[in-house]
């Protein structure tokens, strides 16, 4: 079975859908070729980057888009910025590690954001940020030519996987470019994200990053 026929047989399904064993398929597809497929991987954050990194880095040859406007303030946006540049600095990969750090334009995020100030954690105005973020995944994947694009983001419990993916396959069709399906908390990833940002002393955040997730703490 070929790219394009797993992508087929994945969409067309009427079960729920488990990225995580698409994501082995697809893996499975390439080192059965003999194959490095290169990717475009967006991160949120160097503690959610680990664990993915460490997992991908095997399979595939990366590069990381550092995107994320909705980081207040920007003392925290530096930090965290700073934080992905020491792992992957530090980290041993196999294949490849790249990483570009995207525009730091807040007023796009506060853009978006207009009247969904008062959405709940979780609700409409997070995936509007998800849309936004990953569209500039997207469309730094198809300047690339990269064969795939995704997100760190599915390795946190808070996030919604599912709306995630599928945020990232409309955005296939519009770039041209192949979304890899993930769910990265699964097999005890996000557990592992904990273990590996104590190993490497990862500052981790405790809120997701805009100023409306700031509130809640």
């Amino acid at each position: 079975m070929n790219d394009e026929n797993l992508r087929k047989k994945h969409r067309n399904s009427k079960q729920k859908r488990n990225y995580q064993k698409e994501l082995d398929e697809y893996i499975c597809l390439a080192e059965k070729e003999d194959t490095v497929p290169s990717l475009l991987l967006h991160s949120c954050c160097a503690p959610c980057s680990s664990y993915v990194l460490e997992y991908l880095t095997d399979f595939f040859d990366i590069t990381i888009l550092y995107y994320n406007p909705n980081i207040y303030p920007q003392e925290e946006y530096n930090k965290r910025v700073a934080e992905l540049k020491r792992l992957t600095e530090s980290m041993p990969v196999k294949h490849r590690v790249k990483l570009l750090e995207g525009r730091y334009e807040p007023e796009e995020f506060f853009e978006m954001a207009k009247g969904l100030e008062n959405e709940p954690e979780g609700g409409r105005r997070c995936f509007k940020c998800y849309e936004l973020r990953l569209r500039e995944a997207a469309l730094y994947a198809a300047k690339l030519k990269t064969d795939y694009f995704t997100t760190t983001l599915t390795i946190s419990p808070l996030k919604n996987a599912e709306k995630l993916n599928e945020i990232a396959e409309s955005l296939e069709e519009e770039y041209g470019v192949k979304a890899l399906p993930s769910d990265f908390k699964k097999r005890e990833g996000y557990k592992r994200s904990i273990e590996l940002s104590r190993e490497y002393d990862l500052y981790r955040q405790d809120y997701c990053g805009c100023i409306y997730s700031r509130k809640l703490f």
